[in-house]
């Protein structure tokens, strides 16, 4: 008994010395990347011990986007930011001058390793028949959208009901009253993606919840598959969720290499298969083109091609005074 016991705590002394020789690693994310990073995370822990170096310690932190963002400004020591959209990353450097403004172009793509389409999660069977937009405004519908000021998902669709209406050649009065009606619709608006989810699969309140394709995974592993109808609009804005060291955390830590490794990792072969498993669509063609039936058509509206450079639509739309809140007070 005696020698098992001694055995024991050994083992567990063991495991403790080896978790502290361990390089942490820090990624700071947003609301729906929770499943992608539980299944990246370990490969590239294999891929990083593999290619000779030390165990890392990766720890997750996630929340509505723009509150993650914040709170890396505000000291959270993030070795690596992994947002869903450039505005989150810029605040880094206009806010905290915690990474260079040219951040983006450090990595291919624009630092987005994978892009996603915005689609309308419906209760079993769709018994309201929403089909696209212009159903969410109808007098009595209710939507569940998490809040633009604070959540990417949110700014993604508020942009892509934008683009919706211009596309029907709408003007931007049109647009404006059209995201009036959209908005007056929303019962709650919850800060960040993960709480909208909630709100709909778990209280039950609302019509149709807006979200990523991939959070429509998530629901479907965590509420069954039966219980809910995904349907994707005509239109959708592009999300191209984008990714950063935090120079000034790495810099301070000594985990450059590591952190550097960790996203560069993202555009591996098994980076991107691991993206499109979990309904993220890989940049990689050709694994795309692999995982097609996963990716239904949807016209997707390149943002900055659509509404001018992220600084300026943050600027517009979605800081105090902006579009938004003149379009929600109203």
């Amino acid at each position: 008994m005696k020698k098992a016991f001694l055995a024991a705590a050994c083992s567990a002394l063991l495991t403790i010395s080896q978790s502290s020789l361990a390089t942490p690693l820090l990624n700071v994310s947003y609301d729906v990347m929770r499943d992608f990073y539980r299944d990246y995370n370990p490969a590239f822990q294999k891929y990083w011990q593999q290619q000779g170096h030390k165990q890392v310690q990766i720890r997750m932190s996630h929340g509505g986007s723009s509150k993650q963002a914040r709170s890396v400004i505000d000291g959270l020591q993030a070795d690596v930011i992994t947002m869903n959209m450039a505005t989150d990353i810029n605040a880094l450097h206009d806010y905290g001058q915690l990474i260079p403004q040219d951040w983006a172009s450090r990595l291919p793509d624009n630092s987005a390793p994978f892009s996603s389409a915005t689609v309308f999660i419906v209760r079993k069977g769709n018994p309201k028949n929403i089909h696209d937009w212009g159903d969410l405004v109808k007098p009595g519908m209710e939507v569940i959208i998490p809040n633009p000021k604070t959540s990417g998902n949110g700014r993604y669709t508020y942009l892509s009901a934008w683009a919706y209406v211009l596309k029907q050649g709408g003007d931007e009065q049109q647009v404006r009253e059209f995201l009036q009606q959209l908005f007056t619709n929303v019962p709650v608006m919850n800060t960040g993606g993960r709480g909208a989810t909630s709100t709909f699969m778990q209280n039950h309140i609302g019509d149709a919840l807006i979200t990523f394709e991939n959070e429509a995974e998530m629901i479907a592993r965590e509420f069954g598959r039966g219980e809910f109808s995904v349907v994707y609009p005509s239109v959708s804005a592009k999300a191209e969720p984008p990714v950063t060291i935090v120079d000034r955390v790495v810099e301070r830590k000594g985990t450059r290499e590591v952190a550097q490794a960790y996203l560069d990792y993202l555009w591996s072969e098994e980076g991107q298969r691991i993206a499109a498993m979990n309904y993220l669509r890989p940049n990689n063609k050709e694994i795309l083109a692999e995982f097609a039936d996963r990716f239904p058509a949807v016209e997707l509206m390149p943002v900055e091609e659509t509404f001018g450079n992220w600084r300026e639509i943050q600027r517009i739309h979605f800081d105090d005074g902006g579009a938004f809140d003149q379009i929600y007070r109203n």
